[in-house]
């Protein structure tokens, strides 16, 4: 019976569940900030920053869960499909050097809960 086994390169246990790994960047990253809520709305910012390297125009998605929609931004372009709202930079906020980032704001309305949506970032190089 052998009760020191070893895994080539010091790997751990292959049965052992492994981590999933983190998802991919894509060029940037988006961050929401829930700025103001009120009885059936709310106003939020999501900041957009390049990373590791520049980027010249960036497009984020903003899943909201809980059927919230929107209906107003600024320093962005909107297109809405329920509840999924894709933002993408504009003319003016669009290049932006590695680290440096953006601030994007929209308005909507929600209905029960106001739960904060999934975010996803993609940049153009």
């Amino acid at each position: 019976m052998c009760s020191d086994v070893r895994f080539p390169g010091g790997a751990s246990d292959p049965t052992t569940p492994q981590p999933d790994p983190p998802a991919p960047n894509d060029g940037c990253s988006a961050t929401y900030t829930l700025a103001g809520q009120w009885a059936g709305g709310f106003q939020a910012d999501v900041k957009v920053t390049a990373a590791p390297t520049a980027i010249r125009g960036w497009t984020v998605k903003l899943r909201f869960p809980d059927g919230q929609t929107v209906g107003q931004s600024w320093y962005t372009s909107i297109t809405s499909d329920g509840t999924t709202t894709t933002a993408r930079n504009v003319d003016y906020n669009g290049t932006l050097a590695a680290g440096a980032g953006t601030t994007l704001g929209i308005q909507g309305n929600w209905l029960g809960t106001n739960g904060p949506p999934t975010l996803s970032c993609a940049a153009t190089r």
